[in-house]
């Protein structure tokens, strides 16, 4: 059996700080690795570039794992592939372009691209979104086979960024044709990760509020990359299926993402944009099981997966892309102590360590003698040319030393604290006197500090509500408001969020 998991964890130490919070100088990567249990696990928005990358984050005994950075934005997007070393690729390559392929290990198969100009395909790629990894496998049958795993993290269309959406489509396209062309080329394809699209209804909570929610450019590409599995003849038939919906084509509330802001989680209000995706012939033969893990928390998405029954085939020595090979890694990088410490010395007799020794102390009584000779007089003691030392820079003068005895400190602690009666002092222990002390400096603090005021209730539920910032821009950008503090779901529900608003007024 193969188990293949994916997985947008948000951030590749977000998952590690909920599992060691107190140990974030040396997460490692093993304790998700353990958790997940999986032959080939595919992270995608890891938010790392190489110069953060971390050897127990790269790293981890038993694996081998392939990353693809950002080439554009620090602490952004990112994805990367960890492989069991019972399940080692033969090849592995960043990007769908082929742009970005090493010389040699790449997997090859790029289908016609002549539509996209280079700079197009170089800007599709360097956003680190994609990452190729080809394995061998083996039938039930005894039949060996090529399967390659694409690992994807899709673009987003910002409704406010028009070009992002022309931005995704382009990134749509361009997988398609390379999933298409390795198929054509004899291999097994599974697309896995974030397609950041809700394909159907089923798949998003509030699909109904949503206009135009099937006209949608992702929706529609998706309807042309997947089969229905419901088709009549005539009807059209996609290379790849949907893994979840062709073992649950009826689950309603599978989801695989959440808000944060809204916490619609704690409620199940989400939509499912993470899939794993297989082509038609690989399903139908291998595929034993496609699920979602819900409980597992350190993300807004949660994984999803898939078990295949196939074997893996190792591969010898794993492609040249894998981050042991990387210089900073595999021990091959100069560090500065190179620069400074010769690397090697040659060994040195017992004679000649004596003749050094003997220049040596030589060398330094010449050097004695000569700072004997240029070594400046010091200042006589009192002197007013003579250098001063440094505590002469903190001593008081003598006339500023007689006007300041002649001031009186103010009593800090009167001002801090008002005077006990004397008769009501004497009337009480020890500890209660500190007590009211203690209440007396807190009373003072509050009354000059002020603090928060408390939160308005909402007019549904009557709890305390949460402050927000408009970060939409406009004539509202950076105003605070007030809204229900609980998850946003439909109004149905009655523990969902009423529809409470309130302005904050400017401080």
């Amino acid at each position: 059996m193969l188990r293949v998991v994916s997985w947008n964890i948000n951030g590749i130490r977000s998952p590690l700080q909920a599992e060691e919070p107190n140990n974030c100088t040396t997460m490692a990567m093993a304790p998700v690795l353990d958790k997940l249990d999986a032959d080939i696990l595919c992270l995608q928005e890891t938010k790392v570039t190489r110069d953060a990358l971390t050897e127990p984050l790269a790293i981890v005994e038993g694996y081998n794992s392939y990353f693809s950075f950002s080439r554009n934005r620090s602490g952004y997007s990112g994805v990367a592939t960890f492989c069991k070393d019972c399940a080692a690729p033969v090849a592995a390559e960043e990007g769908l372009s082929g742009l970005l392929a090493p010389q040699n290990g790449d997997v090859g198969c790029y289908g016609n691209m002549d539509e996209f100009s280079q700079e197009e395909l170089r800007a599709l790629d360097n956003e680190g979104r994609a990452l190729l990894t080809q394995h061998k496998i083996r039938t039930r049958d005894g039949k060996g086979k090529i399967l390659t795993i694409i690992n994807v993290y899709c673009p987003h269309a910002d409704p406010g960024r028009p070009e992002r959406l022309t931005f995704k489509m382009r990134f749509y396209h361009l997988l398609q044709i390379r999933a298409e062309a390795l198929l054509a080329a004899g291999s097994h394809v599974i697309i896995l990760g974030d397609l950041n699209t809700a394909h159907r209804p089923i798949d998003h909570w509030d699909a109904v509020s949503l206009e135009g929610f099937e006209e949608d450019p992702g929706r529609r590409w998706m309807d042309g990359l997947l089969s229905k599995l419901d088709y009549q003849g005539g009807s059209h038939v996609g290379a790849f299926i949907d893994t979840y919906r062709c073992f649950h084509p009826k689950q309603e509330r599978a989801f695989t993402c959440w808000s944060t802001i809204t916490g619609t989680r704690r409620l199940n209000y989400g939509s499912r944009i993470d899939y794993v995706l297989g082509d038609r012939t690989l399903v139908i033969d291998t595929f034993q099981d496609s699920f979602l893990l819900p409980e597992v928390m350190g993300s807004d998405h949660c994984p999803v997966g898939a078990v295949l029954s196939v074997s893996s085939v190792p591969a010898k020595q794993c492609p040249p892309l894998c981050t042991r090979f990387l210089p900073e890694f595999s021990g091959t990088q100069l560090k500065i102590l190179h620069f400074l410490v010769h690397p090697k010395q040659e060994p040195v007799s017992k004679q000649s360590v004596l003749q050094l020794s003997n220049q040596t102390q030589g060398q330094m009584r010449q050097n004695k003698a000569h700072v004997r000779v240029i070594r400046l007089r010091p200042s006589r003691a009192g002197s007013s040319k003579g250098q001063k030392k440094l505590i002469n820079y903190f001593r008081p003068s003598s006339s500023r030393l007689q006007a300041s005895t002649n001031l009186e400190l103010p009593n800090l602690r009167a001002l801090v604290t008002p005077k006990i009666p004397e008769d009501e002092v004497m009337g009480k222990g020890v500890e209660g006197q500190a007590k009211d002390e203690k209440e007396l400096r807190t009373s003072f603090w509050k009354s000059v500090l002020g603090g928060p005021l408390p939160m308005p209730l909402c007019g549904g539920n009557g709890e305390p509500c949460v402050m927000r910032t408009v970060k939409k821009a406009g004539p509202n950008q950076g105003r605070h408001f007030y809204m229900c503090s609980r998850p946003r779901g439909p109004s149905t529900d009655p523990s969902s969020c009423c529809n409470f608003f309130l302005w904050s007024r400017p401080s």
